[in-house]
């Protein structure tokens, strides 16, 4: 009986990110979500289905703008994860 090795490697590129109403510095905006998005697929892992592409993520909910870098970086990352689930909507 023979098993498919799980994939290595995901790679998500973000050719630019709107971040319009926040005030946080987007280095560390970045960093969060890179760290939260590799948590999340480490974790919980994402259909084997893909590759995906996507050129809009949308239907974000509303976020305060007084977020943290932090904060907003982990947000963000969580709605990609769903989006690559399939529980999130993303629109190319």
């Amino acid at each position: 009986m023979g098993t498919t090795p799980a994939p290595r490697e995901i790679r998500v590129e973000i050719g630019e990110l709107v971040l319009d109403g926040f005030r946080a510095d987007p280095d560390r905006v970045s960093a969060a979500f890179e760290d939260e998005l590799t948590r999340l697929v480490r974790e919980r892992g994402v259909p084997a289905d893909g590759p995906w592409a996507a050129d809009v993520l949308s239907g974000l909910p509303p976020l305060p703008a007084g977020l943290s870098a932090r904060r907003l970086g982990q947000e963000l990352a969580r709605a990609v994860h769903e989006g690559l689930c399939g529980r999130g909507e993303v629109t190319s």
